[in-house]
């Protein structure tokens, strides 16, 4: 009887032991995670923990050399990472996801518009989005790719990410805009995509860094780790997204 009395006090001192030490282990820090806009629906169910910041990845980067508070840095392409890297702002960069262009239309499609050649019809309103955000930068080189250039006088709107060239499709206050693929499947029953051939498809690819002056740095390249991951790269080809 005294033995398993005393069995059973061992067992307490050690599991009140455990629990000390687990409340006293520091919690993993809470990220910043600066974030291409296209990347809004997945980053969350990759990891809910962190804070994130959407936006233009040009606008974002500005931010970050400006001394915003990030951790990571996401980027819908790789030269602004590498810029940021060059810069010492950023370590090296790791591409860790790849994406495609198409061109999406409201749901009623008021100005029938079904190739990308159709842009140049008269009076058709496309929108897109600026030259320096990486996805302006794909739709010039798509439709440089197409033989399409004059189509950028039918732009009525030049935007800060892809998302706002998604809402005012969405909306049908454009009659066409180049997205991600995987932007255009956030919106199903809104809007119709038509695709662009391979061939003039860019290079698409999204490239993620530590931020030199995160307080964080093992948490943040953890994360950056973390994007390279079976379970996170899983979650960004069921969003469409394509493999690195």
């Amino acid at each position: 009887m005294r033995r398993a009395l005393l069995a059973a006090a061992c067992v307490a001192a050690v599991a009140s032991s455990a629990a000390l030490a687990a409340s006293r282990a520091p919690r993993a820090p809470r990220l910043t995670v600066y974030a291409a806009a296209s990347l809004t629906d997945v980053f969350p169910k990759i990891d809910r923990t962190q804070r994130y910041s959407f936006g233009g990845s040009n606008g974002l980067a500005t931010q970050i050399t400006q001394g915003a508070p990030a951790d990571v840095f996401a980027s819908a392409n790789t030269s602004i990472p590498q810029q940021l890297y060059q810069q010492g702002v950023v370590a090296k960069p790791v591409v860790f996801t790849r994406n495609a262009l198409v061109l999406i239309v409201p749901r009623s499609n008021p100005a029938r518009l079904h190739s990308v050649f159709d842009l140049r019809n008269s009076g058709v309103k496309l929108d897109v989005a600026a030259p320096g955000v990486p996805v302006g930068a794909y739709t010039r080189t798509v439709l440089h790719n197409l033989g399409l250039d004059d189509v950028l006088a039918h732009v009525v709107s030049n935007e800060t990410d892809v998302r706002e060239v998604l809402a005012k499709v969405a909306l049908g206050e454009a009659d066409a805009g180049f997205v991600y693929a995987t932007d255009a499947r956030t919106v199903k029953g809104k809007v119709a995509t038509i695709s662009i051939r391979r061939s003039a498809q860019p290079i698409v690819r999204y490239a993620a860094a530590v931020v030199t002056a995160s307080g964080h740095k093992a948490a943040a390249r953890h994360f950056v780790a973390r994007l390279l991951g079976k379970a996170a790269q899983r979650k960004l080809r069921a969003a469409g997204f394509l493999h690195r």
